[in-house]
């Protein structure tokens, strides 16, 4: 009687190596915010006008140059969509796992409008602008600021969601985090009309923690 010899076995010490497609999702909204950030910073260092002190990364969408960073917000925006079809394959069942991934997608999605319908002019960008701001906000001024307005808020929402999943797993640093970043985000949107950097650094912060958070997120069993 012939026997059928068994497979070997993985070893118990031995980490089978996961190549799940939710991380190569996750792994779309991981590198959105650095993407747009770091796009964001080598413009503003080399566009002829812009001060970083004065404009919002926004306005680099104007100009002859203006399509790059149209280009930068409309990927930006597919990848957050990607990042949030990957949140929810992870928190499949679990404490928002229903509503963290709707909300990142329309943060996402408000990065397609806002690509769509540029920012106003303003602050001396583009060159030979008026230094002062733009006395009415034209139409696609405001649905830029409005789509930002409401992708913010849902990003906002979204970490505090994400703080009652932290909460249940017995992370509570990464739950007191995801508490205290959506202060330091409205934070810095609430100084924007003294300060255009804390709108910068607001919205910074709030894109690098979501890179943060699905970074963590890719790396549950």
């Amino acid at each position: 009687m012939s026997q059928t010899p068994n497979a070997p076995e993985t070893p118990a010490s031995t980490p089978v190596p996961a190549r799940s497609p939710q991380r190569f999702l996750l792994a779309g909204g991981v590198v959105a915010g650095p993407l747009f950030l770091g796009a964001g910073l080598l413009q503003g260092l080399t566009r002829e006008g812009f001060d970083f002190g004065r404009n919002a990364l926004s306005q680099l969408s104007l100009g002859s140059l203006g399509w790059i960073q149209i280009g930068v917000f409309l990927v930006t925006g597919a990848l957050l969509i990607v990042g949030a079809v990957g949140t929810r394959h992870v928190l499949r069942g679990a404490p928002g796992g229903t509503w963290a991934p709707r909300l990142i997608g329309v943060f996402g999605a408000s990065f397609l409008v806002a690509g769509v319908f540029t920012a106003d002019p303003g602050a001396g960008f583009p060159v030979d602008t008026p230094e002062t701001a733009v006395p009415v906000l034209s139409a696609h001024g405001a649905v830029h600021m409005f789509a930002g307005m409401i992708g913010y808020l849902a990003l906002c929402a979204t970490f505090l969601i994400l703080a009652r999943y932290f909460s249940a797993r017995q992370e509570r640093r990464w739950a007191l985090a995801c508490r205290l970043v959506p202060v330091a985000v409205i934070a810095g949107f609430a100084a924007s009309g003294a300060s255009v950097a804390a709108f910068t650094a607001g919205a910074a912060i709030g894109l690098l923690w979501l890179s943060a958070v699905l970074v963590h997120l890719s790396r549950r069993p």
